[in-house]
Order: structure tokens, then sequence, then C-alpha cells
């Protein structure tokens, strides 16, 4: 049986700070042919590995900013985030939680780390997505899914090798707990040591990896360490992955849109006209109100 092939193995990127509460690698785009359409439509993934922030009386993160025509998705691995938008949507996320956060027609949106976790400080580790949004539903209602790790579905792998956490799309008939506008899985594999786990996605889903913890052997081949990110190529179905100690791996897998992508800043759309027309509604407040 065909196995899916690594196209590469992409390193973590010096860091940059987003606001001042994160620290994040990032690998979509990047400059490993990792640009907005080859993971469509997984069109920006920042990962703050895990790091230290001591502890402040004034929470870190990023001020009042407007999104429109895609989704934010926030994983946390460590440490707590507050969210709040313009439509809305807000909350508290904690370790082993899910944000998910509907731009679509526009929002202002700002996410700081929680109060008391700020005070105490202590590791925070999260992954940021963009996810993309068909053209027929960028300018649809935004809405917020804050999903707590007890929501998620979970699989528990054969001969106690870990679980599966299916946050979208599904995983041996088991349904992930997000809802989406076009065919998208988002799961964490948390293997044990030697832990093994599976995956068949349709051969033309664009798909990858990020191991998050630990180090993991891919089709019992290639070795992938810590904070780095598998591209597969879109040859075959399935791939195998194997823990060589305690892991946690993020994978993604996605049908493409294959639709025009025209990006400015904190604006997804389809042409350049409907970029002008978010600055415009933007400039004019059509995106509502947040408080700094």
């Amino acid at each position: 049986m065909a196995t899916r092939n690594i196209e590469i193995i992409v390193p973590p990127r010096e860091p940059h700070y987003v606001g001042d509460g994160f620290r994040v690698h990032n690998f979509i785009p990047s400059a490993y042919r990792l640009d907005m359409k080859r993971m469509d439509p997984f069109i920006m993934l920042d990962y703050n590995s895990k790091f230290y922030f001591p502890p402040s009386d004034k929470p870190k993160g990023v001020s009042v900013h407007p999104h429109r025509g895609f989704e934010t998705v926030t994983v946390a691995y460590k440490g707590k985030v507050a969210h709040h938008d313009s439509s809305g949507g807000g909350g508290i996320i904690g370790e082993g939680d899910v944000q998910w956060m509907t731009a679509a027609s526009g929002v202002l949106h700002k996410e700081y780390h929680e109060e008391n976790f700020s005070k105490e400080g202590g590791e925070f580790q999260m992954v940021q997505l963009w996810v993309n949004l068909p053209a027929k539903d960028k300018m649809s209602k935004p809405k917020y899914q804050g999903i707590s790790n007890g929501q998620i579905s979970k699989f528990k792998l054969p001969e106690n090798s870990g679980l599966i956490e299916i946050i979208a799309g599904e995983y041996q008939g088991l349904k992930g707990s997000a809802s989406t506008f076009s065919p998208v899985n988002m799961m964490n594999a948390k293997l044990e040591e030697n832990g093994k786990a599976g995956f068949s996605f349709p051969d033309h889903y664009n798909t990858g990896l990020l191991v998050i913890e630990g180090s993991i052997l891919v089709n019992n081949q290639q070795k992938v360490p810590t904070n780095h990110f598998v591209l597969f190529e879109n040859n075959a179905s399935d791939f195998f992955i194997e823990a060589k100690e305690k892991s946690v791996v993020l994978v993604l897998s996605g049908e493409p849109l294959n639709e025009p992508i025209a990006a400015y800043g904190p604006f997804v759309m389809n042409t350049q006209q409907e970029i002008a027309q978010a600055i415009d509604d933007f400039n004019a407040g059509k995106f509502g109100f947040l408080e700094e």
C-alpha cells in the first residue's frame, strides 16, 4: 500500500513577537515552499513554542485589530489566553482548549494572557492558525466557538499507545467538535513512548503535521524532532507516525479551496477590489467597536 511521501521537513525559523504576548515561529507562509496556496485552506501557522513568561501586572498580548475573510484558530498547550471580539464572542482558553473565531465579514479582535496567568507567570505554548473561507462564505456573519478540552472528541488508540483529540474533521468514524465551512481535519495525536497512529486523508487534501512535544518517526523512515513541521506530498492517502518518546503532534489536512487569494495584513479575500473594500469598511467603522 502506498504511503504519503514527505515533501519537506521544515525547521523552526527565528522567533518574532506578535504584540508583546506571543513569541512565535512562522511556518505558513514561509520561504520553504509553504506559501498561502501550498497548505490551502491553512493560510497561516504561527507557533509559540514552549516559552516562560515572567509575572506581569499588565497582561501581555495583542491589542485591538481587524480581521476579514477567514477564521482564526488558537490551540492552547500551555498557559491561558483571554479573547474578546466585536461580535460579542469571547472567553478564556487554557491548556488543552481551542478557540475558533470566524471573522468572515469582519470583526475587531484582541487577545491577551489571562489575568491570573499574567500575575503568576509560567510556561506558554500555543498554535495560531488562519483557515481560509470559501468565497461564498467570506462575507457571512462572524461567530465564535470556544471549545474546552472536555468537549473535544477523543479516540483511544489500541495497546495504550495514546489518544487522538479530534478538534475538527473525522478520525476512525469519530467526528470532531468544531464546525467548519469546508472539509478541514485538525487533531492532536498524544502518543506514549513507542505509541503509533495511522492517518488517512484524501490524496488531494493538503496535509502536514507539527511536532509540539517529543520526536516521531514518519512511515518508519524519517525522524522528525520537536518544533519541526512536516509537509506531505499529495501522492497517497495514508501515513503513519510512531513516537520515539512521549510526544504531541498537531495533524492538519484540508481540502484545498483552489480559489484566488488576495491578502493584505489582516484581510484575506479573493480580489484586490475586495481588499480595498475591506479597508474602506474598516475605516468607516463597519467592523463594530471593541474597547482597547
